[in-house]
């Protein structure tokens, strides 16, 4: 199958495309990317270089850019979006016109193509906060950030056209993703980042927040599973069952790190900050997926990565440094 894989020089992406090129023989891969400060080519290492893989650099909000990205393909893997909810609150304009009108422009492309298979992979942040409960699929759209609420608003677009054109459509949300190549705005490569640098860590509010942690290498798993074995029109949860309190993240990486506690500084919270993430997943699990990624063994493995590839992680903070001064300025 020939995919297209939007934001494919993102994390998600470009450990997507070494997996398609790993475990799915015959498998080629079209790279759709704006190569925005989150993503580099740099990213996709020696599958840049693979005969299987063209890159095409576009926006997805440029129709005519995404028409011809689409073209030849069979199947879709919309993975480019603006990611970051601190992002979104401090300017929510880049979040809504990427993940709202850039998934209208790549739905309405594969509609006239007449692609086979479309995953559109969403988040859990859609739910919003879950307090006491664990969401499944049913549950309604509840998101209380701009990112969320704009990624919600692509779910509702991309189940409407399973409903109107019959596009057949697949919709995952995730949970919180970790693993090699996270650009460090996101809090395991940011806090290994300045850890190793004996720079404060900024935990919002308590620390409290409890995230349910997925390795990007059970996400990419799982993304395949619903695009080749799910029912089109369908949305499918993603948890990793790994829940834990963000202080319990932080500490296990400044242990892994010889680091001190000392540096962990509580700052002002963020706004509207959701306390939990939580999910079911059984409608995955009939799809034969498991998560396999031990969340001791895969998190203290990713914090080494990050630690082994230092010039990689610079480079990537650098392309963001100016927001996170901004941002944390006054925190």
């Amino acid at each position: 199958m020939k995919y297209l894989v939007t934001g494919g020089c993102g994390f998600i992406g470009c450990n997507l495309v070494r997996f398609l090129l790993e475990n799915r023989a015959g498998a080629s891969v079209r790279i759709l990317d704006a190569l925005t400060y989150a993503g580099s080519l740099d990213n996709l290492g020696a599958a840049a270089e693979d005969a299987r893989v063209e890159f095409i650099q576009g926006d997805i909000c440029d129709a005519e850019a995404v028409r011809r990205a689409m073209g030849g393909c069979e199947g879709v893997i919309h993975l480019a979006a603006e990611s970051h909810v601190d992002r979104s609150i401090f300017g929510a304009e880049a979040a809504v016109r990427t993940n709202f009108e850039g998934t209208f422009r790549v739905l309405e492309a594969a509609r006239e193509v007449g692609i086979e298979r479309f995953l559109h992979v969403s988040t859990d942040e859609v739910y919003g906060a879950a307090e006491g409960v664990s969401f499944d699929e049913n549950a309604p759209l509840l998101a209380r950030n701009p990112y969320s609420a704009s990624k919600a608003g692509a779910d509702t677009m991309a189940r409407a056209y399973w409903i109107t054109y019959g596009l057949p459509v697949l919709i995952t949300r995730p949970a919180n993703n970790y693993g090699p190549y996270q650009y460090p705005e996101k809090l395991v490569p940011l806090f290994v980042y300045k850890a190793l640098r004996d720079e404060p860590l900024p935990v919002y509010g308590d620390g409290m927040q409890v995230r349910d942690w997925l390795h990007v290498d059970d996400h990419c798993r799982a993304m395949l599973a619903v695009l080749e074995r799910g029912e089109p029109g369908e949305a499918y949860n993603i948890p990793a069952h790994n829940e834990r309190p963000n202080l319990q993240t932080i500490r296990l990486i400044l242990h892994e790190l010889g680091k001190p506690e000392s540096l962990i500084t509580y700052v002002e919270d963020r706004p509207g900050h959701d306390v939990r993430y939580s999910m079911t997943g059984e409608k995955l699990a009939a799809l034969g997926w498991r998560p396999e990624v031990d969340w001791e063994a895969g998190m203290r493995a990713s914090v080494r990565w990050f630690a082994e590839h230092l010039d990689w992680l610079e480079a990537s903070y650098a392309r963001g440094k100016a927001f996170f001064e901004q941002w944390y300025r006054n925190r």
